[in-house]
């Protein structure tokens, strides 16, 4: 296992850093003393975070699914710092519905960014950390990848193999010295609904109602995330109830598919009644 470097000089890379959980997790890391490679698709975002956290923060506007983008950044990061300690793939949208009422073009869009943006950072960073044998990759999924539950297929499937690449990929770099964490939040109050594509508003409406009654803050989470850089473990679970569940799951999954079967009914009575 490479040395870890001091937390005044790691250089932790973002993507979503422009708000929610990102924008929360640059914060954190940023108060610890990291250099911070601030990335989003709207680049006037990571620009006032910058502007507000002053000269550690490094803003590049960015898609996560153009290679061409995570070239230039890894460059520049390599320019500057010549090492990335920490690497968080956070861009992420959603769709909301089952699966033959979701667009084939919606289902891309998902896969492109939720998927294949975290395949594509963790190629873009691999080499570097492979060099230096350290390095910590942080792949932002959802208990929706967990949860198997209703409603949420499209997006559901994408953070599941978000969840599979990083087990997979974690076996394959042990040996290099670097670390690998799956991040599963359940609801957490930040812009997703904004992007979020659904057949109808019942969907955002839902997930805001979600968000607001979660109890969990994108702080709480960014603070998990932070203390994974300290002791590294691979799932990170961040809403107790969650905890719970994925143990249900996966000892009696007979048991939390009549419990999934529930729900979904209680949610289509709700629907009708609107």
């Amino acid at each position: 296992m490479g040395a870890r470097q001091p937390k005044s000089s790691q250089v932790v890379l973002i993507t979503g850093a422009g708000a929610g959980l990102g924008e929360s997790m640059a914060r954190r890391f940023h108060q610890a003393g990291a250099h911070i490679i601030a990335c989003d698709l709207h680049g006037d975002r990571v620009e006032g975070l910058a502007q507000t956290l002053g000269s550690r923060v490094s803003p590049h506007a960015m898609d996560v699914t153009q290679k061409d983008d995570w070239a230039r950044v890894v460059s520049d990061l390599k320019d500057r710092h010549g090492h990335v300690d920490v690497l968080i793939n956070n861009a992420g949208v959603a769709a909301a519905g089952q699966l033959d009422e979701t667009p084939i073009e919606d289902w891309q869009w998902v896969i492109d960014i939720d998927l294949m943006g975290v395949v594509m950072g963790c190629q873009s960073v691999l080499g570097l950390m492979r060099a230096q044998r350290r390095g910590h990759i942080i792949n932002v999924a959802s208990v929706a990848g967990l949860a198997s539950a209703p409603e949420i297929n499209a997006y559901g499937t994408a953070k599941a193999a978000v969840i599979a690449m990083s087990e997979m990929l974690r076996a394959e770099v042990h040996e290099d010295g670097i670390e690998v964490s799956a991040l599963c939040p359940a609801f957490v109050k930040t812009r997703l609904t904004e992007t979020m594509r659904a057949r109808d508003a019942h969907y955002e409406k839902r997930v805001n109602r979600w968000m607001e009654r979660s109890g969990v803050s994108a702080e709480d989470v960014a603070e998990v995330v932070y203390q994974a850089t300290l002791k590294p473990k691979f799932m990170l679970l961040t809403h107790p109830k969650t905890r719970w569940l994925w143990r249900l799951k996966r000892f009696f999954p007979e048991l939390y598919f009549k419990l999934v079967l529930r729900g979904a009914r209680q949610a289509k009575r709700k629907k009708a009644k609107t």
